[in-house]
């Protein structure tokens, strides 16, 4: 029995450094890939070339990744008829992470001179190089998360699992903010201004990339998918019922929709954060202050979430942190230029975003038997792909919204500063950041409370029900 748990432990913590390595990749494409666009890849006389082409880059970058909202259940598909020696997840997450963490350390040169001497065919290398990229960054992604309801049927080890995912994937994101700047600077020849020259981003590309694909080889050398007759489907789903199949999941849908709103209001006063601590509480170093209370805390509150739902159960926990994030949202409205009341209220909004993130990740993995008890075949990948989905429209949407709102109230230019906002434009700001979340984290709230019927105890009585009659009623 000891060694059997000891085999589950070395598995878990295998998995761990495989989402760690993940989400570094996930913030260098995110976040920071963005600044080497804006600082170091054009660097002509021209200022208008530049900028011109800087927002050609931006915009081709935007269409991806809105034109990928189509391709990744198809990408999911693909991977639940994957049948190999290795498991049906792990070549994917192998792959996926060699072929990505190439073609972004690419991308973060100039392709030879490129971009001075030929930008249009500079312009049409990129476009192909990023789709690339992301296609497999994407399957990784999703071959990922797809492998917990294939390693244990159990809601509980599955909710254990998931933590240790959990807290390698948000150490993994906090520490890239950690360790850019020293290690772009330590490997330039030019500071730069602080920003570093193209040699120390590469380097960082080289890096973060070769930590990331090393991170996917020990989750693939850790991890065992597990073998069961309830994981074999008698019919393959076609491309053609790819959309229908999701349809037809109705707690997929609704518990997909629920995070979905939720994403929305999350991200507005996550994204706006930076432009709060700037230009309105007047002094935007407090913001690293926030990232190391956020580091603590979330960390704390995943390795708490299995006993967490133990105690409260997962719909439960789902109301009380959204209970608390709506509280959050009115401390930090009303938190002006307080320093203290600021930081109160972004760490306490940030406190339970872990756990739903956990909360809802279980109902969709859980949404996998139901489906398949429901439909008659099962769809791992096809199911478990809707999570990131839903983050890149959130985050495309978002992003789309900051923008606007920064030239709206007066908060884009090198030239604003907390004097310059009026009351009107911080009316207008508060509305967006403040005002249009928590209304966004009400109506979550009631969808989930209305529609959510997926308990941790249907499941089980799903899973009971598929071991009496699945490889019965399904030849």
């Amino acid at each position: 029995m000891s060694g059997n748990n000891g085999n589950k432990l070395m598995q878990r913590i295998a998995y761990a450094c495989g989402t760690f390595g993940h989400d570094i990749f996930y913030m260098m494409v995110s976040t920071y890939f963005i600044m080497f666009i804006t600082s170091n890849l054009f660097n002509t006389e021209d200022q208008s070339h530049n900028e011109y082409m800087i927002g050609i880059i931006m915009t081709v970058i935007l269409v991806i990744r809105v034109a990928e909202l189509f391709i990744d259940p198809f990408i999911g598909n693909t991977i639940d008829k994957t049948n190999t020696r290795w498991g049906r997840f792990k070549p994917w997450v192998i792959v996926g992470g060699f072929v990505a963490a190439l073609s972004l350390a690419i991308l973060f040169t100039d392709l030879g001179g490129l971009t001075t001497s030929n930008p249009l065919l500079y312009l049409i290398i990129f476009a192909i190089l990023y789709l690339v990229m992301d296609i497999f960054y994407s399957a990784k992604d999703v071959a990922i998360w797809s492998m917990v309801p294939a390693m244990s049927f159990d809601s509980k080890e599955r909710e254990i699992t998931a933590t240790f995912a959990r807290i390698g994937s948000v150490f993994g994101a906090q520490l890239v903010t950690v360790m850019v700047i020293p290690i772009v600077l330590f490997f330039s020849k030019d500071a730069n201004g602080g920003v570093g020259d193209a040699n120390g981003w590469l380097a960082f590309a080289l890096i973060g990339g070769g930590v990331s694909l090393l991170g996917a080889v020990i989750l693939g050398l850790g991890t065992k998918e597990q073998a069961s007759a309830l994981r074999e489907n008698k019919k393959e789903t076609t491309f053609k019922e790819v959309f229908s199949i999701l349809g037809k999941n109705d707690q997929l849908m609704w518990i997909a929709i629920t995070f979905l709103i939720f994403c929305f209001g999350q991200d507005l006063v996550n994204s706006f954060q930076m432009y709060y601590f700037a230009y309105i509480l007047g002094d935007s170093t407090y913001l690293s202050f926030l990232g190391i209370i956020n580091v603590i805390i979330g960390l704390m509150a995943v390795a708490l979430f299995p006993s967490l739902t133990k105690k409260f159960s997962r719909r439960n926990l789902f109301f009380y942190s959204i209970a608390i994030m709506l509280i959050a949202v009115v401390i930090y409205y009303f938190a002006g230029q307080n320093v203290y009341l600021t930081l109160l209220g972004a760490g306490l909004f940030a406190l339970p975003q872990p756990l739903i993130f956990l909360v809802v990740l279980m109902t969709i993995t859980d949404t996998v038997e139901y489906g398949q008890l429901k439909l008659g075949h099962r769809d791992e990948a096809l199911v478990l792909c809707v999570r990131p989905l839903i983050d890149k429209l959130g985050g495309a949407i978002t992003s789309a919204i900051v923008g606007f709102t920064a030239v709206w109230v007066g908060m884009s230019g090198n030239k604003v500063t907390a004097e310059s906002i009026t009351p009107d434009d911080l009316l207008n700001f508060q509305i967006i950041m403040f005002a249009i979340p928590f209304i966004l984290l009400i109506i979550a709230t009631f969808i989930y409370k209305a529609k959510v019927k997926l308990t941790e105890e249907k499941h089980a009585e799903i899973v009971r029900e598929l071991e009496r009659t699945w490889g019965k009623d399904n030849k």
